[in-house]
């Protein structure tokens, strides 16, 4: 662990760097993420780098980083801890190694919908994400929004109805303890890859099927190398946006309420998008050849959310007061 003045020096670059005959209280912030272009994720990092700087009347620039520019899922939280990036978003559970229960959020089978969702992860007033905010604040990171990315569903190979049709084959899991734990409630084989390098372990075989938000399968074409979609809705995919606490502190308390305002105003707007977009999505990604598989073709969304639950309880005891607290979130 570094010393803390080497940390908030870190830091404090990534507010600093480049501020040469820029006004006083200016900021200039690297915010990162591994989406493409076209995704959801990639939509409101960019619209909400327009709003911060507008509504910030200019103070607090964001310059944003996709598609692992910057690197991959682990590097971006190291970045974001250690102050060498200001700010980024991810699945909840990518910061599962500074506080374990966060990846609760991500739990398969937890939200009732997607406004549950974003109510559940809302930082002003969700009561479990407060709580472990304040254990990811000691290690040097704040959750300051969330982004909805709309329900995830199985892409594969072969027609996927129920979890034996996946028994024992190799099956992408995101590089999180959480998706390990849930691809093995799938009865498939978990096999971590990160994204940027995902249709090319679909292509060459390495792994059969994954798992995302149909706008992730479109804007990536991932239609080119798998043939079947199970809508088993078993995710509402929602994403954490985490700011390095140093960099947060050194802003003032107008533009932190600036800056909060604009995420919440995204994140509804992150819901609509995912809500108006997923039917016109499935029409795509018909056209485009994929054969889409639901309860009224012989999906059994029930057996998958037993297994994978179970499979969830199992691996993940101390989740259970949490997921108590997001279920009565109304």
């Amino acid at each position: 662990m570094l010393n803390i003045s080497i940390k908030g020096a870190v830091a404090a670059l990534a507010i600093t760097a480049s501020l040469a005959g820029t006004q006083v209280g200016a900021a200039e912030l690297r915010y990162a993420h591994v989406g493409a272009e076209g995704d959801i994720q990639t939509v409101f990092a960019a619209q909400a780098a327009d709003g911060i700087k507008t509504a910030t009347n200019g103070e607090v620039t964001v310059t944003v980083y996709p598609a692992s520019q910057l690197g991959g899922v682990a590097e971006m939280v190291d970045g974001v801890r250690m102050g060498s990036i200001s700010m980024g978003h991810h699945d909840f559970a990518s910061l599962g190694k500074l506080v374990p229960e966060v990846a609760v959020f991500n739990a398969p089978f937890i939200y009732r919908d997607g406004a549950h969702a974003l109510a559940a992860t809302d930082p002003e007033s969700s009561p479990a994400l407060q709580a472990i905010n304040e254990k990811l604040v000691a290690q040097g990171v704040r959750i300051i929004g969330r982004i909805y990315r709309g329900d995830r569903h199985i892409s594969s190979n072969f027609p996927v109805k129920t979890p034996a049709d996946l028994a024992g084959k190799p099956f992408r899991a995101v590089p999180l303890e959480l998706w390990v734990s849930m691809v093995k409630g799938f009865g498939a084989i978990p096999t971590p890859v990160e994204v940027a390098e995902l249709p090319t372990a679909l292509m060459t075989g390495v792994v059969v099927g994954q798992e995302n938000p149909l706008t992730m399968i479109a804007s990536n074409n991932l239609n080119e190398v798998q043939s079947h979609l199970a809508m088993t809705g078993h995710m509402r995919a929602v994403l954490a946006v985490f700011v390095n606490e140093e960099v947060w502190q050194g802003l003032t308390d107008e533009q932190r309420a600036s800056i909060t305002k604009v995420l919440d105003e995204e994140a509804d707007k992150s819901l609509q998008m995912a809500t108006e977009s997923e039917a016109k999505l499935v029409e795509d990604l018909k056209g485009r050849g994929m054969t889409v598989i639901t309860k009224a073709d012989g999906l059994d969304v029930a057996a998958f959310r037993e297994k994978v639950s179970a499979q969830i309880k199992q691996d993940f005891p101390d989740f259970e007061q949490l997921l108590g607290q997001i279920e009565a979130v109304k």
